[in-house]
């Protein structure tokens, strides 16, 4: 497991009511990596936040982590 998964999946078990149901993984593409987020679907609400806050800050997180990466990395949340 990448850092960046580490982190996020860190970040949402902190957040989330069933944390055993966290799933963090990575999918390559050409030009871009994505890394999707996975949670009960009771907890959706808890990982995005009010307003999409709490996604927007663990994307500018994951964002400062990955700089040096030579793709941009991108978060999606499931």
């Amino acid at each position: 497991m990448s850092q960046a998964e580490e982190l996020i999946s860190y970040i949402a078990q902190s957040l989330v009511e069933q944390p055993e149901q966290v799933r963090v993984y990575t999918k390559d593409l050409r030009r871009t990596t994505i890394l999707k987020l996975q949670v009960a679907q009771e907890d959706t609400g808890r990982v995005v936040g009010k307003h999409g806050r709490i996604a927007t800050a663990m994307r500018s997180v994951l964002e400062v982590i990955t700089r040096d990466e030579e793709k941009p990395v991108v978060l999606e949340i499931d």
